[in-house]
Parts: C-alpha cells; sequence; structure tokens
C-alpha cells in the first residue's frame, strides 16, 4: 500500500507542479492545434501529463526495491518501457516524430521485455491453433505485436478528458483483483502502482482537462497494461489467455475498426487521423448539442462515462469467468457484435434512446 501511496502523491503532485508553471513551459509542453479533427478543447493545455505516471512509476519502484532488494522484475519491466515513453514524450514536446519511428520504439520496448523477462505468448487454448505456438518464436512474435498493439490502442482511445486514463485504471484493477485471487504479490504490485499513477494525474485530469495524457503517457499505459496482462497468463497456466484479451477488448476493437474504417472504408494510412471514432460520435451526435456551455462538466467531460461503461462490458466478463476459455470467447463475440450495432446505429443517426440519458 505504501508503495501505491508514493506513486499516487508523486503524480498528484508533478502534475500539479505541471499545471502550475506552464507559464515557463507551454511553448513546448503544450498543445496548440486546436483544430484538428480529433481535437475538442479549446485552451492551450500542457500535454505531458505523461511525465507526472512516469514519476509516479519511478518512485514506486524505487520503494519496492528498498522493501525487498530482489523486486527485480518491477525494475526490469520500468526499464524496459523508457523507449516507449521516452518517443512519445518527445511527440508531445517536439510534435515532429512519424507515427513509424513511435511504432518502432514502442516494438523495442516489446522486444527488450520478451528478451529480459523471457517471457512470451505460449497458448490460446484453441485446439489445432496451439500447435503453431510450439514453435518458441512464434509466441514471442505474437506477444511483441501484443504489446505494441495495446501501446498504441491507448494512444487511440485518449481522445476526451478522463478516457483512456479511467479505462486503464478499471483494467488495472481487475487485473490486481485476479493476482490477489492466485496471491501474487508482483502482479498486484504492478496493477496498483500504475492504477496509483493514473489516479494522480486523472484528478487533474477530468473534468476539466487542466492537463493531457500525452502520446508519452498513454504508450506508457497501454504498454504497461498489455505487459501485465501477459505477465499474468505466463506466470498462472490456470488463467485463460482469452482474459488478457477480453479485458483490453474496448481499446482493441477500437484500434481494429479504425484500421479497417480506414485503410478499407476511407482508402488512406491507418496513422492519418480522422474525427470519427467511437468516443468522437458519442461526443458530436449525443451530448454536444446538449452542452455547448463552457460548464465543469461539459460535453467534454460527459463523454468519456460512455466509453468507462463500455469498457465495463469487458472487465466485468473478464473477472468473473478468468479461467474459462469458452466463456470468454463467447463475451468477446458479444462485445464485438454490441459494439459494431451500437456504432453502425449512431453513425446512421438512429442512436438508442436509453443512450440520450441527458438530452
Amino acid at each position: 500500500m505504501s508503495g501505491v501511496l508514493a506513486a499516487f502523491f508523486s503524480s498528484f503532485l508533478v502534475t500539479l507542479l505541471i499545471i502550475r508553471s506552464k507559464h515557463l513551459h507551454s511553448r513546448i509542453s503544450s498543445d496548440f492545434d486546436l483544430s484538428g479533427p480529433q481535437k475538442f478543447h479549446k485552451k492551450i493545455v500542457p500535454r505531458i501529463g505523461g511525465l507526472s505516471i512516469a514519476i509516479g512509476l519511478f518512485f514506486a519502484i524505487l520503494f519496492r526495491l528498498k522493501n525487498i532488494p530482489d523486486a527485480k522484475l518491477e525494475l526490469t519491466l520500468l526499464i524496459c518501457s523508457i523507449p516507449t515513453f521516452a518517443i512519445g514524450l518527445t511527440e508531445d514536446l517536439t510534435k515532429k516524430i512519424s507515427v513509424r519511428m513511435r511504432l518502432f520504439f514502442t516494438l523495442l520496448s516489446a522486444i527488450l521485455v520478451a528478451y529480459f523477462l523471457q517471457v512470451s505468448i505460449s497458448r490460446l487454448d484453441v485446439p489445432y491453433l496451439d500447435y503453431v505456438f510450439t514453435f518458441p518464436l512464434v509466441g514471442v512474435v505474437f506477444m511483441v505485436f501484443a504489446i505494441t498493439g495495446l501501446a498504441n490502442a491507448y494512444n487511440i482511445i485518449d481522445g476526451f478528458n478522463g478516457l483512456s486514463s479511467m479505462v486503464g485504471i478499471i483494467t488495472l484493477f481487475a487485473i490486481a483483483y485476479i493476482g490477489y485471487v492466485l496471491m501474487d504479490t508482483t502482479i498486484i504490485y504492478l496493477a496498483l502502482v500504475m492504477a496509483g499513477a493514473i489516479l494522480g494525474f486523472f484528478i487533474w485530469n477530468y473534468p476539466r482537462g487542466l492537463i493531457f495524457l500525452g502520446d508519452g503517457g498513454a504508450y506508457l499505459i497501454g504498454f504497461w497494461i498489455a505487459a501485465s496482462s501477459i505477465l499474468l497468463i505466463s506466470r498462472h497456466q490456470e488463467v485463460s489467455p482469452w482474459f488478457a484479451l477480453l479485458i483490453n477488448g474496448y481499446p482493441i476493437i477500437e484500434t481494429l475498426f479504425t484500421i479497417y474504417r480506414r485503410k478499407i472504408h476511407q482508402g488512406k494510412s491507418p496513422g492519418q487521423p480522422d474525427g470519427i471514432h467511437f468516443h468522437t460520435l458519442i461526443y458530436r451526435r449525443i451530448l454536444s448539442p446538449h452542452h455547448q456551455n463552457e460548464n465543469w462538466f461539459s460535453a467534454n467531460a460527459r463523454t468519456a462515462p460512455y466509453l468507462w461503461v463500455l469498457a465495463g462490458m469487458t472487465i466485468a466478463p473478464s473477472i468473473l469467468w478468468w479461467h474459462s476459455t469458452p466463456m470468454l470467447m463467447g463475451a468477446c463475440l458479444l462485445f464485438v457484435i454490441s459494439y459494431v450495432w451500437i456504432y453502425s446505429r449512431i453513425v446512421k443517426f438512429k442512436t438508442p434512446s436509453w443512450m440520450h440519458i441527458d438530452s
């Protein structure tokens, strides 16, 4: 608990310091682009909230090493996260890093995890398909792809105040719960210190958006959750590998659907931004017409809770049936169908009436 508190308070204080001193660094740390297809803020805001989370993790891991000197896994994971966080923070400061370069450094972090922690995805609990994973290289490549993909997925869903950060916190709590059930203190610590560090930032980000997560923060959260999920199923054979997939269902399906939409329907690079993400549609077609005022709980702040509930549709069955591959596979299928159905209804201006909860 003391490590979690260290992560929370250090992140909280650093975030406050960044906000209070923004007049000194705003020229390089703030987001000046107010007109992009995914931009919904109307004030210049620092976008280096990821720095607070990284510092929170740093102090929490130091605290862990002080009390448990052989806590090498935690320190190694922190070191492995440096490339993906560093390239994201560099983009936040310069706004000049290409998508390919960011993908490369995220990929590098994932490779470091595979090499130093000697972990990979060795099974899917699917007959015949698991035979492929008897070749070690396949499991390593699959794991590297999964970590890289989820790190970028959290960046994709980072569109509104409190969205990706709270989804991350909820997911980490679920991972910590399974770690508690299995009495794995390392998994519990990895999950809770990141949740504590995110919460220290979240308080300042939601609902008023005084600071943004930035690419560095989104990549770091996604990387940490992906690595923790894979470590959990690798250390405990009784946990279905579909737990790691379903618990991250919302950012994963949002990313895959985004790639499909941009590449197939729009005929452009998946790396180019557009304005029709799930969260964007909720803002524009459900909330924005009714909440154009600038109060503290505007349409921007009202958007995230819709997606928190959506994420809960994957997290709830994950913790209920974490050991049952058939149940988790069924939940995955049900979620994909629900996501596509709701998305198509909103696009066609046929939003279900129950979604207009405040109109």
